[in-house]
Parts: structure tokens; C-alpha cells; sequence
């Protein structure tokens, strides 16, 4: 089993700093502005040839009128739940505080390995000033900076030393990313999938602020889901948090082998939807579009398929992408959408052998060969799948500067009527005959 570290504590204390720290990025959220981590956040560290897990959670509080609170609160719980090491963040600033000692009480509850770590310790004064801390009865202290990095080697010895023998690695798997403009069910449709409540789900547009990572293993699955915060149209971007949720979410698409991307069946697709989509394509991404609430919809005859023929529509020219009406309230369709998404997967990943290529597609370069140009003939005589993360294909020929879009819509469109590339962006180029050495 695979070792996993929970970062806690209350808000404003360094957990997300740290979480940075151990894990060598950037993908927490660091504000000055207290809650700002609401969900939980994994990441990967590794220390001295160990490979560990990291979760980052959010504040814990108690007693506060935010909504948020309530929910971090059972974040809070399923991260203690899931880890085998716990490292309960305090701060040394602002001394032992009665919040410290309610976390403290919970903390000693649990059955856990755990870690009591004093944080902006970056002075000689702030050592002694840690001690203070020792009242909390929780053993040993651990007195870092995860702001410069100060104390965090001592730390991770420690973790390391307290590890669980078998150190399982996880191994490379699908990623399907849930992407989407804010409130449109991207968390809920995530929660249906696990079964459990993963990532806080409220009505409020843009709730979830980090990227959620989740492995599912169910009903012959294994992928990773990525659930995304909602992107929005940049100038409706106001808060510097929001601004870097949305940066999150762009790379989190470029991440991603396959985008489920959710959409409002009560607003239809909007142009902010469209953009979403052609960053999908511009990155060669798996596309699935699920309609979601669709039992809100008021039905008659073919409304489905004119819903369909719409969408498609606006998303000339690439419209070999399944679509698929969900409700995620209902749980209708959510696990064809799955299916779908491995399927779109395979797609992505399928190698065809050469002589299968020009066994089919030559006829039809052959049979119908780009206009002449300027009296000049235009002859393609051999194609074959280079190597790379997405469906690419040479097509060597004698003129290749000489053929226009039209024609290469042409191939494409072949291309997918004698393969399934269903969801799936393919790139083909057209290369000169002398130019196919360099490219073996």
C-alpha cells in the first residue's frame, strides 16, 4: 500500500505553503486570505528514493457561519481517514491558540502516525518560542520554515523512518479531466461517479477553487478523474484566487488524456463553452460533451436529436464527438459517459500498422488526387502514424505545398469513416517523398 501524508491544521497556518514544499510545485492554492484551500489536494513527493502521497487540506474550524466551514470540516475527516501519516500544522507567530487545542483533541482520536509541526520557525527566537507547543501533550516537535524550506529535511527523515514497508508505486494511468464552465455539475457528477462526497459541492459558481485528483476502480475501471475548477471568461475573473483556479484548470486540460466537458442543458452550449472545446482540440485532447440536467428540460418529439444537431453545428468543423444527455442529480447516462470516455481513450492510443494505411487510404488518394496545380500533378504515394501522444499521420507526395484545406478535410473525413477516431483531434501532414527518411 502506497504511504500518504495528510497536511492539517487550522486556516492561515502554512499547510498549502508546505504542501508546495514537499511536493516541489505550485498546485496549492497560497493566499494570505484565510479558507482559501476548500478541498482536498493531492500530489507526489519523494524523499531519499521514498515516493509518498500528500494531501492537502482545508482549514479546520469550528463554529463559523460560512457554509464552506462545514464542508472543509468533513474534507478534513476523509483526508485523516485516508492517510497513514498525519502532520498537524501550528504556527509559531501567533502562538498556541484554543482552535490548536480543538484540532489537537480530534487529532488524538485517531489512530494515525502523527507529527506536530511548528511553522515560520525562521530565527533562533522562534526555536524557543516553539516549546510553548509541548503543552499540547503530542510528543516530539518539529520546528520548519516551509516558506524557505528550513527544518523540512529533519521532518521528512522522520516521515521516511515511520513509512509502512511496502511502498506500492501507482502506476501511469488514463486521465480524464471533468472540465466545464462554473455550476454546471462538474463536482456532482465526480461525487455519483466515487460514490462518496470527494469534492465539496455547493450552488455557488466557482466552490471548487483547487484541482481534485481522484483514482477510480470500479465496474472494471481504473483511470484518474480530474475535476476541474469552473472556467470562466478571464475579465469576469476578478479575485488574484479565481485568476490562478482558472490558470489551474487550463493546465489541468493539457494534462488530461480525455475532457469530459459538462455543459448546461438548460442554457445550451455559449461561446465561453466553444472556447473551452477549441482549447481541448488546439491540445489534442479526447473530447466526450455531456449535456447535464437534462431531466430539467421539457421534451417532445426529437428534442434530443435537435439539441444534438445544434450543438454539432456550432462545433464545425470537428463534430466526430460523442454526446451524451446526463443528469447527474438522476444518475442518468453517468457510467455510459464513462464507458464512452475509455473508449475515446483507446481511440487516442491506437497504432495502426503501415500496410493497413496504404491498404486503405491510397485508393483514395489515388482514385481522387488533389487538383492540379499551375499544370502540376499532385501524387501521394505512401502514408504511415509517426509517433506521438495523438493520432499523427504522414502522407508523402510530391507537391505538398500545392494541397489546400478542402482537400485535407477530405483525407480527415476518410480517415474517420475507415477508423474510429470518434472524439479524438487527428493531425496529418503532407510531406515530400525525400523528407520520409528523416522522419523513419
Amino acid at each position: 500500500m502506497a504511504n500518504i501524508v495528510a497536511i492539517v491544521g487550522r486556516p492561515n497556518v502554512g499547510k498549502s505553503t508546505l504542501f508546495n514544499r514537499l511536493t516541489e510545485s505550485r498546485k496549492a492554492i497560497v493566499d494570505e486570505t484565510a479558507g482559501v484551500t476548500r478541498d482536498r489536494h493531492y500530489g507526489k513527493a519523494d524523499w531519499i528514493g521514498r515516493t509518498f502521497s500528500v494531501i492537502d487540506t482545508g482549514g479546520y474550524v469550528t463554529g463559523s457561519d460560512d457554509i464552506f466551514e462545514g464542508e472543509i470540516r468533513k474534507q478534513v475527516q476523509l483526508a485523516i481517514d485516508e492517510a497513514n501519516v498525519i502532520l498537524f500544522v501550528v504556527d509559531v507567530a501567533d502562538g498556541l491558540t484554543d482552535l490548536d487545542k480543538e484540532v489537537a483533541n480530534m487529532l488524538r482520536r485517531c489512530k494515525k502516525k502523527l507529527f506536530l509541526v511548528t511553522n515560520k520557525v525562521d530565527s533562533s527566537k522562534r526555536i524557543h518560542e516553539a516549546n510553548e507547543f509541548y503543552a499540547l501533550g503530542m510528543g516530539d516537535i518539529y520546528p520548519i520554515s516551509a516558506m524557505s524550506g528550513s527544518g523540512t529535511g529533519e521532518l521528512l527523515d522522520a516521515m521516511v523512518a515511520v513509512f509502512d514497508p511496502e511502498d506500492v508505486e501507482i502506476p501511469e494511468l488514463p486521465r480524464i479531466a471533468i472540465i466545464g464552465q462554473p455550476n454546471v455539475g462538474k463536482s456532482s457528477l465526480l461525487n455519483t461517479l466515487i460514490g462518496v462526497e470527494r469534492a465539496i459541492v455547493t450552488p455557488i459558481a466557482g466552490t471548487t477553487r483547487d484541482t481534485l485528483y481522484t483514482r477510480y476502480q470500479s465496474f472494471g475501471f481504473d483511470f484518474l478523474l480530474i475535476d476541474t475548477a469552473g472556467l470562466r471568461k478571464k475579465r469576469v475573473v476578478k479575485e488574484d484566487i479565481e485568476f490562478y483556479s482558472v490558470m489551474r484548470s487550463v493546465r489541468a486540460i493539457e494534462e488530461a488524456d480525455v475532457c469530459l466537458m459538462m455543459l448546461d442543458a438548460t442554457k445550451g452550449i455559449a461561446a465561453q463553452d466553444m472556447n473551452i472545446f477549441r482549447l481541448c482540440e488546439r491540445n489534442k485532447k479526447g473530447v466526450v460533451i455531456l449535456v447535464n440536467k437534462w431531466d430539467l428540460m421539457e421534451k417532445e418529439t426529437n428534442t434530443m436529436k435537435k439539441y444534438e444537431e445544434t450543438i454539432r453545428e456550432k462545433l464545425s468543423p470537428f463534430v466526430d464527438v460523442p454526446i451524451i444527455f446526463t443528469s447527474t442529480l438522476t444518475k442518468q447516462r453517468v457510467f455510459k459517459a464513462l464507458e464512452t470516455a475509455i473508449k475515446v481513450y483507446n481511440n487516442k492510443t491506437t497504432k495502426i500498422s503501415t500496410s493497413k494505411l496504404n491498404k486503405i487510404m491510397l485508393p483514395y488518394v489515388q482514385n481522387y488526387p488533389p487538383p492540379a496545380t499551375k499544370g502540376k500533378n499532385i501524387s501521394i504515394k505512401y502514408v504511415t502514424q509517426l509517433p506521438g501522444y495523438a493520432p499523427t499521420f504522414a502522407f508523402f507526395c510530391n507537391l505538398p505545398q500545392y494541397i489546400g484545406e478542402s482537400y485535407k478535410r477530405f483525407v480527415e473525413n476518410k480517415m474517420r469513416e475507415n477508423f474510429d477516431f470518434s472524439g479524438i483531434p487527428i493531425t496529418l501532414y503532407f510531406r515530400n517523398k525525400e523528407k520520409e527518411k528523416e522522419l523513419e
